[in-house]
């Protein structure tokens, strides 16, 4: 890496905001000694800024076409990138005691990007990155290059990059697409590669989907990339349909409170539950005489829906209940592809070997679009008091469907109970699990003069758990918001 003097940067194009995460990280760029090590002098720096999300509703049904609402967090990564010809892919990653590491570094040649000179297809990628567990962090930001030399016919001479993030890994607020909106919106400045926010959303997806190998939903790139402080992003996910945002109500507010059992899109839980679903609608196009045939070239399941346009969430709850007990409660894989030869999912496949729920992964989503459609309406009207309570009936209900999924824990269940306990006395409306589910964090609604009793909540978590969470308590804008800095250094001697 190269070694410079120290340095100061000046701004040449792009407002801070007065986000303090973005005056922090200029300071770090200025006094890191890693930092400084990576940069070389007289060459510019382009930097950009993705926050993490809350799912307020939504969830898991994003994967089967619903509606959700999503809020961009105060909590943010930050990437500074520089371009030169090193031939190679360079990255810093500065620690946090929120993450729970300490600073680590990633070096490779590009030419292990391409094959004659062609991009590396994505499944190459993924078992380059799986193969070396201690660096499969660097799939993320390396995965993002390799979708835009994919899709946007990318090209890189050399890169250094710097990352600090301070969306914390595990907790369901979506550290990995705030990573990986933030690096593609640098390289996009930095490479003069134009891209307009959904499309970036849409590409980072395709990174966490194809080179890390995590069976995402978009609403999480959506909301890091098209989000805007104070705002719930309005996604309808069929695929990625913004339907705007809708402002929280003066007067309430929402937050969120980490469980301290992590969670990971990547795991066994949410993918069974994705895939139960994925067979559940596969059932259903058999059940409703929908036209299907398998892809001879892909083994792929295609079906041809003019009714419900390939997604669950466009049953209606009446429809569903037509078909509900024709559903399997759990089918093995085996049988299911004996009978049904596979699913629409293109992100993952049934198992023979493992037995799967059926019924209830198929259900929630077509309940909770239902949910948040109602949800979506109360918040735009006045909110009173009796709106309040409805908003805090359908995360309640939200939280049962998803532990009716499989997908609750004994961390957060404790919250909801701990928040429902608190109830209306105390300003508190509603809760529930948020994200993949299986831990990480509680979405909580309450009056906005309710943080003291957040602060209980969170304290009496503390006491029987003794795990001390965070709290998510405040929004900032995503990464179109805020767009890009360009800065250029001031050498100085350190």
């Amino acid at each position: 890496m190269a070694k410079t003097e120290q340095s100061a940067y000046r701004i040449l194009r792009g407002p801070t905001q007065g986000l303090q995460d973005v005056e922090n990280f200029l300071l770090t760029l200025s006094s890191s000694g890693e930092a400084r090590g990576l940069f070389e002098n007289e060459k510019e720096i382009f930097v950009a800024r993705a926050p993490g999300r809350l799912d307020v509703m939504g969830g898991i049904a994003d994967y089967s076409g619903s509606l959700v609402l999503q809020l961009p967090i105060q909590q943010a990564a930050l990437v500074a990138v520089q371009p030169n010809n090193s031939h190679s892919l360079e990255i810093v990653s500065l620690g946090n005691n929120e993450n729970g590491r300490g600073n680590i570094a990633f070096a490779m040649p590009l030419d292990d990007m391409a094959v004659d000179g062609r991009p590396l297809d994505y499944r190459a990628a993924h078992d380059y990155f799986r193969r070396n567990s201690e660096q499969h962090w660097a799939a993320y930001i390396a995965g993002a290059l390799l979708v835009l030399m994919h899709e946007c016919g990318g090209r890189f001479s050399g890169l250094r990059i710097f990352l600090c993030s301070h969306v914390p890994e595990g907790k369901g607020v979506s550290s990995s697409a705030a990573i990986e909106v933030a690096t593609m919106q640098a390289v996009c400045a930095a490479f003069d590669i134009k891209l307009e926010p959904r499309a970036l959303a849409l590409l980072c997806q395709k990174a966490e989907n194809l080179v890390v190998g995590a069976p995402c939903g978009l609403m999480d790139q959506m909301t890091a990339a098209c989000g805007e402080q104070g705002r719930l992003v309005k996604l309808l996910c069929q695929p990625a349909d913004m339907q705007g945002t809708v402002a929280v109500p003066d007067g309430i507010a929402f937050w969120g409170i980490d469980s301290g059992v992590r969670h990971s899109v990547s795991g066994s839980d949410y993918g069974m539950v994705r895939l139960g679903a994925f067979m559940g609608y596969r059932i259903l196009a058999d059940l409703a005489g929908l036209p299907v045939r398998v892809n001879a070239d892909t083994a792929q399941v295609e079906i041809s829906d003019a009714r419900w346009k390939g997604y669950l969430a466009n049953l209606t709850p009446a429809e569903f209940e037509q078909y509900r007990q024709q559903l399997p409660e759990q089918t093995t894989g085996r049988d299911f592809l004996a009978k049904f030869q596979g699913t629409t999912d293109t992100v993952m496949q049934v198992d023979p070997k493992r037995t799967y729920a059926v019924r209830q992964p198929t259900g929630h989503p077509v309940y909770e679009h239902s949910r948040v459609r109602a949800f979506a309406d109360l918040l735009l009207a006045q909110v009173n008091e009796k709106q309040l309570e409805r908003l805090g009936e359908l995360m309640y209900e939200s939280h049962a469907s998803y532990s009716a999924c499989g997908l609750g824990s004994e961390g957060t269940d404790l919250l909801v109970q701990l928040a429902r306990a608190a109830g209306r006395r105390k300003g508190l409306y509603g809760a529930k699990i948020t994200g993949g589910g299986s831990g990480g964090t509680v979405a909580i609604l309450g009056k906005r003069d309710a943080e003291q009793a957040v602060s209980e909540i969170a304290s009496a978590y503390a006491m029987k758990t003794g795990h001390i969470p965070v709290i998510f308590s405040h929004s900032s804008p995503g990464a179109a918001a805020f767009g890009f800095l360009r800065l250029t250094s001031i050498s100085r001697r350190g």
